[in-house]
């Protein structure tokens, strides 16, 4: 059965008409064109279709659109501030923990999650909070040092007097 959502994504509104039983995955990537988030396993085994809702990373393949109208999205296309990338994109291309870039963007956003709400994890922290995330190519190592890099960065950022 089709029927309207309000989605609130990266800080704009959509009105999505859908059937019900698609998966927000499905929503992003096909009927509104954000693929950043990435199509894995659909079974919420690799993250690589990880988001935030309301900051928190959940596994877009495992959640109807319809359970999140209304609630604050955020995808990997959402990171950048025009065309400032992210720091956590940027301490992943500096690390060299994108290889494939597959698991990429679920990576960041898991890691997002994780910085938002630990300013300044431990490599433990990260490792627990990353390992919903499937990366079959850079071992992790590299991962791990780029979220610890961003960390450092965005608390450059944060004691930076605004203008």
């Amino acid at each position: 059965m089709k029927k309207t959502i309000a989605l609130l994504i990266n800080g704009v509104e959509y009105f999505v008409e859908t059937d019900s039983r698609r998966t927000l995955l499905e929503v992003l990537r096909e009927q509104l064109g954000l693929t950043g988030t990435k199509t894995g396993c659909d079974r919420g085994d690799c993250g690589a279709c990880t988001v935030l809702v309301d900051g928190k990373a959940i596994n877009s393949c495992l959640v109807l659109a319809v359970e999140v109208a209304g609630r604050e999205i955020t995808t990997i296309e959402g990171l950048a501030q025009g065309e400032q990338i992210h720091p956590l994109q940027e301490s992943f291309v500096e690390n060299g923990a994108v290889q494939c870039g597959f698991c990429t963007p679920g990576m960041i956003m898991s890691a997002k999650a994780l910085l938002d709400k630990r300013p300044n994890p431990a490599e433990q922290e990260i490792r627990v909070a990353l390992s919903g995330n499937l990366c079959r190519c850079t071992g992790y190592s590299s991962i791990t040092k780029a979220v610890l890099g961003a960390a450092a960065k965005m608390a450059v950022i944060d004691e930076q007097p605004e203008k």
